[in-house]
């Protein structure tokens, strides 16, 4: 596959961004969202209009670490071009990290394979300071084991309906949990989630309910019954927004898509 796109092909990118002051992904009228700035960035670059297609549509304070999108070129440039001359249009909480010229049967959402998620928790008697809106927080200490046999019962291929929120608008609630790992560094705990898609709120309302595990208010096997009882008012309360980060997608090696960039290496 050649290195320099030309004027038409498509081109997928690879975006990070701090959600704390987005009204998340997804286009609104009033310009706050992180699409918003990322093709008015595109456009400017290309000097012609440019639109966007994206992996996973992230809500409101959601960060993202490799979202990825595609677009038909509208211009011929090299990829490292696509990179610096669109970040030199993005604030400072959004930056492309990579270009790649993909084939015209790639589609940044549809091609994808599966998508994951982290959430990072501070467990401290203190709230958060430097790294306020950059995580969760819970005052009470946290079972590890007993969040970790919880999550278990969530593996494979489930209705998450007591899981989805209310407005989720995702064609159906049956989806497949890859992989739920706890695990603790220091005072942070991080909770990795790898899944074939999510619904809306998903991995919120599953901290929530892990939460309630983790302090002890309720026994692991409470999270089966939640999961069975396929009704939102089953599950605990929507956990905040902070902590959480769309990791990114992965794809078929065929695509050559990245699947890392360096602020992954700067979470806990």
């Amino acid at each position: 596959m050649s290195d320099t796109p030309t004027a038409g092909r498509r081109i997928a990118l690879g975006v990070a961004y701090r959600g704390t002051g987005y009204r998340g992904w997804q286009s609104q009228p009033d310009g706050r969202t992180v699409q918003d700035h990322l093709e008015q960035a595109l456009s400017s670059f290309a000097a012609q209009p440019v639109h966007t297609l994206c992996a996973g549509r992230t809500d409101a304070g959601v960060h993202g670490l490799n979202q990825v999108v595609h677009l038909d070129a509208p211009v011929a440039r090299e990829p490292f071009s696509w990179v610096r001359g669109t970040n030199r249009y993005l604030p400072s909480d959004i930056a492309v990290q990579w270009c790649r010229p993909v084939g015209d049967d790639f589609h940044a959402r549809a091609s994808a394979r599966g998508r994951r998620y982290r959430y990072v928790l501070l467990e401290s008697p203190v709230r958060p300071a430097i790294e306020v809106g950059q995580c969760g927080w819970v005052f009470r200490p946290l079972d590890g084991e007993a969040m970790q046999a919880a999550a278990a019962h969530l593996i494979g291929e489930h209705d998450f309906s007591s899981f989805r929120a209310a407005d989720c608008q995702a064609l159906s609630p049956v989806k497949t949990l890859r992989g739920l790992q706890v695990s603790r560094r220091g005072a942070y705990w991080r909770f990795d989630f790898d899944a074939s898609a999510f619904v809306y709120h998903m991995v919120r309302n599953i901290m929530g309910c892990l939460l309630q595990v983790g302090q002890g208010h309720k026994p692991p096997q409470w999270m089966a019954e939640v999961l069975a009882g396929r009704s939102r008012q089953a599950a605990a309360p929507t956990f905040p927004a902070d902590g959480l980060y769309f990791v990114g997608p992965y794809y078929d090696a065929r695509h050559e898509i990245p699947d890392h960039t360096p602020a992954q290496d700067w979470l806990p």
